[in-house]
């Protein structure tokens, strides 16, 4: 047991499921009784009134029924409870009791039992006021300097001020520049209202100046007919704390000092009357409930502050004196006198745990045992610590994540597409311009050998392509039970996609006996979409602006053969020509040599090639793995098309820059709207207004400028997902073309999908242009460089948008020049030793102009394409 923890002295929990807050506690003598007893006063948001009597009870004890004085259900919620002065003819406490649209005194009453059912306590209903508005909270005081009696305050939620002169209705005052209530507070020092408004400004209005303003139900009538009698409401004085306030509290304990305590979100403010700071403390935590009390010390005042983390924490200005932990988080404190024992702390949480208990330390009981002196023989240890760490090892080897019984998967996910197009396209709002957009079916099945809990399936495909629905979630699955969704795949966007591949995920929870919720887990699967879902056969196009050629070491393989589902069959084996037209794209052909062992693929968009030469390539693999031939390579001679690549590159990024300048003659605009609008509600609250000196107008021309811009913005917008969609499929096809050309092993092609892929999702705040430029001066820097120096070059740490794309083209171009020269990728630390191995000699220094003139580079089959002209292949295959 922690010797800081909250000595329980009276605890107990008020009805089942109801609600309370801040203003639901209040401690008073509220019978009168004159024994200076305390009695604990709690009100509900479900109407109930409870008055408690507390008596020690010793630990382990329930509390008696006799504890509890009276027990009442009123009929609407409970926003506060106090007790005061609040009846006239006398100077007793009676209860007043806020609810929602009225205000109840009740006077406390007990009568002294003669049988052994004990007192009887009774309340009676002094008097009531109907609300017109609805109220949030109030405060009470001799307002005005009245002795023997307190008057009411009560806090509307439109910002109205309603004061009561007890059995009557004063009058009403509406706070300047009201948006939202805040808490409020009474000072009988300085007869003023303290509250904190909705900017976080601590305001202070005196009660004369309430008095003596303009009445609130005339407010309107005030304004138009412009009467002369009232004054306009003034603030006393203004304090800025930058923050929400929970609660404010004032206090005088001695004629002395009077001090305006502010608990904010962060902060805790000591505050003189006249609104300049005594002293503050920044908090560490998040506070709930505060109360100031008197301190022993002269000057001093002590502060009990409650937190989110159930802890008490006491202080004595802005020294913490002591901390103490509570069973739950209070949302009200208050410290109360019971029996002989003063300064009790009584806590209420919004549960409705209600705990009396004391400050202060248990003996600790623990002796710790007399340990046997004998002596050690260390060769014993030795032999038992190498036994043990043998057993760690072999542990630690054979040992898995998961149990052996576990191993099996729990649940199963396979998805299966169909063969074929839809009949009927199950397409939804595509944006396709085609005639009409394609869907094909994926049909998911979830095998369970488990109980799941809270099963929920996602299908996850990536954008221009769409699923008629992504999310699917199941009720608990009992085990050897299976789950059948069935879903349609389309191409919304109108641009072709990167990539034809979707995955399924279904996340779900295992109970287990030490955690009954479950424990959470996840299976998934992947599937690939057919070629035809975004294209369809169209003829051969004999001209094209981009051409690529695949080498193979096995002869040609007749089109009827690998794309039988664009291949007419009564073609027979003449099919050396093969035409694609994308939905949101341009046409592509396939030609097969019939002399060689070659395949061209030629388009008028470089992006387009990509889909195309990647089917190609995998139906090729997949072809001869049936036919069991093992050593079917593909390989690529020709040039890396890196300047059409430069021309993707720069159009996205010309896209960038205009989202930027969009967005600062966005912010501009902006602010001259909101300058503008200011000033004409400025004349329009004007009790003469001005003329508007053509401010109307200005406004609606401003305003027609922010439309348009937005409607520019988001245009472009949309062709910067378009572009960065073409960016993704030709970087697909530089990787594929740099793998092919320098026969990339499976682990060296994922450090440069890596490298020149890095993002999913291209945003203004994380670009591919910088996070590529950094991976590729990485990987220059280390398993590429060509000397020390650039190993030991740093850099940036943070990444910027790039003014230009320069460097990135020619980082990019640097890069494939090094792999050219037998630099290989690797991520391993001895990256330096490997590349002295790899390339003898090292490599030598490349000059930018020696870069930009050289086509053929020495020593290698491929070649570059100079920045001064585009590549194009003349060569027939």
């Amino acid at each position: 047991m922690s010797l800081f923890k909250a000595r329980d002295w009276w605890s107990t929990i008020l009805g089942e499921k109801e609600e309370f807050d801040q203003g639901c506690l209040c401690v008073a003598d509220v019978d009168n009784s004159g024994s200076g007893q305390d009695k604990v006063i709690v009100g509900s948001y479900k109407g109930y009134l409870r008055i408690f009597n507390p008596h020690p009870v010793k630990p382990g004890d329930e509390v008696q029924p006799e504890d509890l004085l009276l027990e009442v259900q009123l009929r609407e919620p409970i926003l506060q409870v106090e007790v005061g002065k609040f009846v006239s003819g006398t100077e007793g406490l009676h209860l007043a009791v806020l609810h929602c649209r009225k205000l109840c005194v009740y006077a406390v009453s007990g009568t002294q039992g003669n049988v052994e059912h004990g007192n009887q306590y009774q309340i009676k209903l002094m008097y009531e006021h109907n609300l017109q508005r609805t109220a949030c909270n109030m405060t009470y005081g001799p307002f005005g300097g009245v002795k023997g009696r307190d008057l009411i305050c009560i806090q509307s939620m439109d910002g109205m001020l309603m004061l009561f002169e007890q059995e009557s209705y004063a009058f009403g005052r509406f706070l300047p520049g009201f948006l939202l209530p805040g808490p409020l507070a009474y000072s009988s020092r300085t007869d003023s209202f303290i509250t904190v408004s909705s900017c976080q400004q601590v305001e202070s209005y005196k009660y004369q100046v309430l008095a003596f303003a303009t009445d609130a139900d005339e407010r309107q009538d005030t304004e138009q007919r412009k009467l002369s009698s009232g004054k306009r409401l003034a603030v006393d004085w203004v304090l800025n704390i930058g923050e929400q306030a929970r609660d404010i509290c004032v206090v005088s304990f001695n004629q002395g000092v009077s001090s305006v305590f502010v608990l904010g979100e962060r902060n805790f403010f000591c505050l003189k009357d006249n609104g300049q700071i005594r002293f503050m403390k920044k908090l560490d935590y998040s506070p709930s409930c505060f109360i100031p009390y008197c301190s022993v010390q002269e000057g001093t005042i002590n502060t009990l502050i409650a937190n989110h983390s159930k802890m008490l924490n006491v202080y004595q200005d802005v020294t913490l004196k002591w901390a103490t932990q509570l069973p739950c988080i209070p949302v009200s404190v208050k410290v109360a006198n019971f029996q002989d024992l003063k300064g009790v702390i009584v806590t209420l949480s919004d549960d409705g745990h209600l705990q009396c208990s004391y400050l202060g330390t248990d003996p600790s009981l623990f002796q710790a045992p007399k340990v046997d002196s004998r002596e050690i023989n260390y060769e014993e240890m030795n032999a038992e610590m190498k036994e043990l760490q043998k057993i760690i090892r072999e542990a630690t080897k054979t040992q898995d994540i998961l149990p052996e019984s576990e191993k099996q998967r729990d649940v199963t996910v396979t998805a299966e597409v169909s063969p074929d197009l839809d009949e009927e396209s199950q397409a939804i709002d595509s944006e396709v311009k085609a005639g009409a957009v394609p869907s094909v079916t994926v049909k998911v099945l979830c095998l369970i050998q488990v109980t799941a809990q809270k099963p929920n399936l996602a299908v996850c495909v990536q954008a221009p392509l769409a699923v008629t629905c992504d999310q699917f979630v199941f009720d608990d699955l009992e085990p050897d039970s299976s789950e059948t969704v069935v879903l349609s795949v389309f191409l919304k966007e109108n641009c072709s996609p990167s990539e034809l591949e979707g995955t399924c995920i279904v996340s779900y929870n295992i109970p287990t006996e030490l955690n009954p919720e479950g424990i959470p887990r996840v299976s998934r699967c992947n599937f690939s979409l057919p070629l035809k879902l975004v294209c369809f056969p169209a003829q051969p196009s004999k001209a094209a602006n981009h051409k690529l050629t695949i080498d193979t070491n096995k002869p040609p393989i007749s089109f009827v053969t690998i794309f039988p589902d664009f291949v007419d069959p009564s073609e027979g084996d003449q099919a050396n020509a093969l035409g694609f037209q994308f939905l949101a794209g341009s046409k592509t052909t396939l030609l097969a040599s019939k002399t060689s062992q070659r395949y061209r693929i030629q388009s008028d968009q470089l992006e387009d090639l990509w889909l195309v030469t990647k089917e190609l390539i995998h139906r090729l693999r997949e072809h001869f793995k049936k036919q069991n031939c093992k050593d079917f390579a593909c390989t690529f001679s020709g040039s890396i098309p890196l300047q059409e690549y430069f021309e993707l590159i720069d159009r996205h990024f010309e896209l960038r820059l205009n989202a930027e300048k969009y967005q600062e003659l966005l912010s501009e605009r902006a602010v001259q709207f909101r300058a503008i609008e200011r000033r004409l509600l400025t004349r329009f609250k004007d009790k003469t207004p001005a003329p508007l000196q053509h401010l109307d107008t200005l406004l609606e021309g401003t305003f027609r400028e922010v439309i348009a811009l937005a409607d520019a913005a988001e245009e472009n917008q949309a062709n910067m997902f378009q572009a960065f969609a073409k960016l993704k499929s030709a970087t697909h096809l530089v990787i594929m073309l740099i793998s092919l050309w320098q026969k990339l092993s499976s682990d060296q092609t994922a450090i440069l999908e890596a490298t020149l892929l890095p993002l999913a999702e291209d945003t203004q705040e994380l670009g591919w242009e910088e996070t590529v430029d950094a991976a590729v001066s990485y990987l220059l820097r280390t398993c590429l460089s060509k000397s020390s120096k650039e190993q030991a070059l740093t850099l940036s740490s943070q990444l910027s948008m790039p003014k230009d794309t320069s460097r990135l083209k020619k980082n990019i171009t640097l890069f494939c020049d090094r792999l050219a020269k037998g630099g290989r990728l690797s991520l391993s630390t001895d990256s330096a030793t490997q590349q002295a191995a790899v390339m003898p000699g090292g490599c030598t220094t490349i000059p930018e102009s020696d870069l930009e003139e050289r086509t053929v580079i020495p020593g290698s089959t491929a070649m570059f394409a100079s920045h001064g002209q585009t590549t194009k292949q003349k060569s027939k295959p």
